[in-house]
C-alpha cells in the first residue's frame, strides 16, 4: 500500500499518543507452527508470519525478519543454518586487495534474495499499515565478507582496500533497497550493528558516508530509511545522524534520553526494551514496569517510538508481549 511516509512520520510526532513498532517476527513463525529455518528460506511463510503478527498485535508498522546473512550469501559467503536460530556467516569470503577487486557485485536473483523480495511484495500487497523492510548496512556486510576482527585492523593498515569493499557492498545494498521499494515496502530498516564498535569519527568514515549514499539515492517522501545500530552505546550517535535517515533505531545498551537529545526532533527515534533479558527472560510484571518506565522517561520527546532494542529472539512468552502492549495502552490512556 502506498503511504506518504513524510506525512505519516509527521502525524506520529504531532500526536500526544505513543505508538510501538517492535522488531518482532519469530513469534509469528512460532504461531504458524514452524521453525526459523522455514521462514528464512521461504518467502510465503515469511509473509504469513508477519501477517499473523500484524493481525494479533497493534504494532503501528509491520517489520520483516532481521536476517543479516542474506546479502553476504548473495556475494557467495557460506551460511550456517540451524533449525531455530537466525543463520550465521561461516569463514571469510575475501582476505586481500586482489580478492576484493575480483569480487563481483551479485544480481538480485541469487541465493535467498528473491525469497525476501517475494515476502516483502506479499506483505505490502495486503498491508493497511506501513511495511518496514530490512537489510544489512555496508560496514556490517563488509565485516561479514572480510571477517569482523580482520576488517577492524585493515581499516588502519589498508583503508583503501576496505573502502573498495564498502563501495561494492553499498552498490549492492542500493540495488536491493530499490527492489524492496519497488515491491511495495514503505521503508527499510538498515541494520548496521558492527558500526557500533567504532568511534564516532571511524563510524562516519567507514559506515555513515556509505549509508548516507543509500539515503540520498533511495529515501523519499514515500520511502523512509531507519538506521539501526544496536552496538552504539552513545559514542557514535552523531555519526548515525550524519546519514540523514528519517529514523534512528537504538539497542538496549544506550540511554534513550541521551539518544533523543542528539537526534533531530523531526526524525523518529526508536528503542529500546531489551529483547532478551526483558522480553524473553523477565516476568510479565517486569516487562510492564520496564516498558512503563521507558515511556515515562521519554515523555518529553514527541518523536519517540517504543520498540525493542533489536529483533526479539525465538520463544518470547506471549504474556510478555501482551504486557508490553498493555503498558503502552495504559500510558496512552493517562495522557488523553
Amino acid at each position: 500500500m502506498k503511504i506518504d511516509m513524510e506525512n505519516w512520520i509527521a502525524s506520529v510526532i504531532d500526536s500526544s499518543q505513543r505508538i510501538a513498532v517492535p522488531i518482532m517476527t519469530h513469534t509469528g513463525i512460532e504461531m504458524l507452527g514452524h521453525k526459523v529455518i522455514d521462514a528464512v528460506t521461504d518467502g510465503q511463510l515469511h509473509y504469513q508470519a508477519v501477517k499473523i503478527l500484524s493481525e494479533k498485535y497493534p504494532s503501528a508498522a509491520s517489520s520483516v525478519i532481521m536476517d543479516l546473512t542474506v546479502e553476504a550469501e548473495a556475494f557467495g559467503s557460506q551460511i550456517h543454518f540451524s533449525e531455530n536460530e537466525v543463520p550465521s556467516v561461516l569463514g571469510r569470503l575475501v582476505s586481500n586487495r586482489d580478492e576484493i577487486e575480483q569480487l563481483q557485485i551479485p544480481s538480485l536473483e541469487v541465493a535467498r534474495v528473491p525469497e525476501y523480495i517475494h515476502a516483502n511484495r506479499l506483505i505490502a500487497t495486503e498491508a493497511i499499515k506501513p511495511v518496514l523492510s530490512g537489510c544489512i548496512g555496508p560496514y556490517s556486510l563488509a565485516g561479514r565478507l572480510f571477517d569482523m576482527s580482520e576488517i577492524m585492523m585493515a581499516m588502519y593498515i589498508e583503508p583503501d582496500s576496505v573502502k573498495l569493499l564498502l563501495n561494492k557492498c553499498t552498490d549492492f545494498i542500493k540495488r536491493y533497497c530499490t527492489a524492496l521499494k519497488q515491491a511495495g515496502a514503505n521503508g527499510v530498516l538498515i541494520a548496521e550493528p558492527a558500526a557500533g564498535l567504532l568511534s564516532n569519527e571511524a563510524c562516519i568514515e567507514f559506515s555513515s558516508v556509505y549509508v548516507k549514499e543509500i539515503v540520498d539515492e533511495i529515501q523519499d517522501d514515500n520511502f523512509s530509511i531507519i538506521l539501526h545500530n544496536c552496538g552504539n552505546t552513545g559514542q557514535c550517535t552523531d555519526a548515525m545522524v550524519y546519514t540523514g535517515a528519517v529514523g534512528y533505531h537504538f539497542g538496549n545498551g544506550i540511554d534513550m534520553v541521551e539518544a533523543l537529545e542528539q537526534c533531530p526532533k523531526n526524525a523518529l527515534v526508536l528503542g529500546n526494551i531489551d529483547p532478551v533479558s526483558i522480553m524473553k527472560m523477565a516476568s510479565p510484571e517486569e516487562v510492564y514496569q520496564q516498558t512503563t518506565l521507558l515511556l515515562t522517561r521519554t515523555a518529553a520527546y514527541s518523536n519517540f517510538v517504543l520498540s525493542t532494542g533489536c529483533d526479539t529472539p525465538p520463544e518470547i512468552p506471549l504474556k510478555n508481549i501482551e504486557m508490553f502492549y498493555n503498558a503502552l495502552n495504559d500510558y496512552n490512556l493517562q495522557i488523553k
